[in-house]
């Protein structure tokens, strides 16, 4: 009989490095978006045009913004897929709890949304390449220098990790009841017809603006963690209470 104590966070690391490898196509489908998003965005993510007389002018942006919506919404699937039961099971193969499960989920989602938020930062300089190469026309671009650089990418990290958090928790929702595949829709949905029938601005309008239009990033920092760590503290707990193998 074996009298080794199993460490917490020792099975933690060997679980997290096993589900680097073993979910390498999330990275792979994260790769395929980004490149659709870019193709999506070639065309311009906003335009303008004016004219008169002889002449005519129309102008088009482009920026990663399509590419980083594609990549939240990546990162909103890939945290629900990880809380299904075929995944879940994985753990298994390790000495295991359900705690040490959920931390190395959150470490892979983590590292997910660090490898996205480069990515969809820099195919934004990409798609400004490309068009430049292969676009008629006069190319004008905005210099920005590292620390911009720097602080878009950490911005565009804490909000792709804020979206893990949600996906998440309503990932660990379905496991207790597949009755929360419609109530979730119901209630989102339910809520904007019902602030559009009462004449008001909706209630999910205030949630969006209240996390996206924080022009203080110390406070925007804490607002994301403060949410992200009430979300995965929530789907901790629910986890914790269920059966083993359920």
């Amino acid at each position: 009989m074996s009298l080794t104590s199993i460490n917490l966070w020792e099975t933690v690391k060997k679980q997290y490095f096993f589900k680097l490898k073993a979910n390498i196509d999330a990275f792979s489908s994260l790769i395929g978006i980004q490149l659709l998003a870019l193709l999506f965005s070639f065309g311009g993510v906003g335009s303008v045009g004016m004219g008169g007389g002889n002449f005519s002018i129309n102008i088009k942006y482009y920026s990663a913004d399509l590419v980083i919506g594609f990549t939240l919404l990546w990162a909103f699937v890939t945290a629900i897929t990880i809380t299904t039961k075929p995944y879940r099971n994985h753990d298994f193969t390790f000495v295991t709890n359900r705690l040490s499960s959920s931390l190395s989920n959150i470490l892979f989602l983590l590292t997910a949304s660090i490898v996205g938020s480069i990515t969809a930062i820099l195919a934004g300089n990409l798609l400004k390449i490309l068009a430049h190469i292969l676009l008629d026309g006069q190319i004008y671009s905005i210099n920005t220098g590292i620390q911009e650089l720097v602080m878009g990418v950490c911005v565009t990290i804490f909000y792709v990790f804020f979206v893990t958090s949600i996906g998440y928790f309503i990932g660990t929702l379905v496991q207790i009841s597949k009755l929360f595949i419609i109530l979730i829709p119901v209630l989102f949905f339910g809520t904007l017809f019902l602030d559009a029938s009462m004449q008001k601005e909706p209630f999910l309008v205030n949630v969006f603006t209240f996390y996206t239009m924080e022009s203080a990033l110390s406070l925007f920092i804490i607002k994301v963690i403060v949410t992200v760590a009430v979300f995965f503290t929530a789907a901790i707990s629910i986890l914790n209470r269920m059966e083993v193998r359920r």
